[in-house]
C-alpha cells in the first residue's frame, strides 16, 4: 500500500503524490475553483476593463464586445464574491452601479498581463499550428 503525502507545489495547487510521485491535481482542491474562475476568457477581461478606473455596468458591457447582459451580470457577482471586485450603488438624479477591483483583484495585474504578454508573442505561430492542424483534418489524415 502506497502511502499519500498531501503538498503543495507549482501555482499552489494541493497535489497527492504516491511513491512514484504521480501527479493527481485533486477535485477538492479549493484553488481549482479559483483557477477556473480567474482564468474565465470573461472574468480576465473584466478585471481588465476595471484597471484604469471604476466603471459602470453598461460601461463594461460596451467594452466587451459579444458578451451578454446575463454572462456579465454572471462574472460581474462571482468576482464580487470572491472579492476581486466592488460593486457601489450609486443614487442621485441617475442610479447606476459602479464596480471596481479591490487591492485583491489589482494583484492580479502583473500575473494576467504576463499571461496575455505571451499570448500575444505567440499568437501568430499558435494560430498557425492551428491553421495547420485544420488542413490535415481537412485532408483526412491524421494528427499527431
Amino acid at each position: 500500500m502506497q502511502r499519500q503525502l498531501r503538498t503543495f507545489t507549482i501555482l499552489g495547487m494541493l497535489r497527492d503524490t504516491t511513491m512514484n510521485d504521480e501527479v493527481v491535481f485533486r477535485t477538492d482542491c479549493p484553488s481549482r475553483a479559483i483557477i477556473d474562475q480567474i482564468a474565465n476568457k470573461w472574468s480576465i477581461l473584466i478585471l481588465a476593463v476595471l484597471l484604469d478606473e471604476p466603471r459602470r455596468f453598461n460601461d463594461i458591457k460596451r467594452r466587451l464586445e459579444g458578451i451578454t447582459q446575463r454572462v456579465l451580470t454572471q462574472n460581474l457577482r462571482r468576482l464580487e464574491r470572491s472579492g476581486m471586485i466592488t460593486r457601489r450603488v450609486l443614487s442621485g438624479r441617475t442610479l447606476g452601479v459602479e464596480y471596481a477591483l479591490t487591492p485583491l483583484g489589482r494583484s492580479l495585474q502583473e500575473p494576467l498581463g504576463q499571461v496575455y504578454d505571451w499570448t500575444v508573442r505567440n499568437m501568430d505561430v499558435i494560430q498557425a499550428r492551428q491553421r495547420a492542424y485544420d488542413e490535415q483534418l481537412e485532408r483526412g489524415e491524421s494528427v499527431a
